[in-house]
């Protein structure tokens, strides 16, 4: 069975970013602790993932590492940065259904 977690990422300081929610994902498929690892930017986040320049190189370091990076849609709209976003090659989409979905069908997840 394949091991998956999904990072919820909703604490919009940079050094939380920077120290945990991209060491851990990266670390985690770097050491094989899991087999997939999302992150999904949830609020707040989404205005720094798409701004703040060391966040973006994080991401990219993360996506080379294999993470999957996915943000809110009505986050990133409410925040104005879809665009940035996609451009920076994350994927973007609603994701209120899909997380009721992880939760109701007790998959692991890691809310920072």
């Amino acid at each position: 069975m394949e091991k998956k977690l999904t990072v919820l990422w909703t604490n919009a300081d940079p050094n939380t970013a920077h120290h945990m929610v991209f060491m851990y994902a990266i670390n985690s498929l770097k050491h094989e602790w899991w087999d997939k690892v999302t992150v999904v930017i949830w609020g707040s986040t989404a205005k720094v993932a798409a701004e703040d320049e060391g966040i973006r190189d994080k991401i990219k370091m993360a996506m080379h590492q294999g993470v999957h990076v996915s943000a809110c849609k009505a986050c990133a709209d409410q925040f104005g940065v879809a665009q940035n976003l996609k451009d920076l090659g994350v994927e973007v989409m609603y994701w209120g259904k899909p997380l009721t979905e992880l939760i109701q069908n007790r998959e692991y997840m890691l809310t920072i």
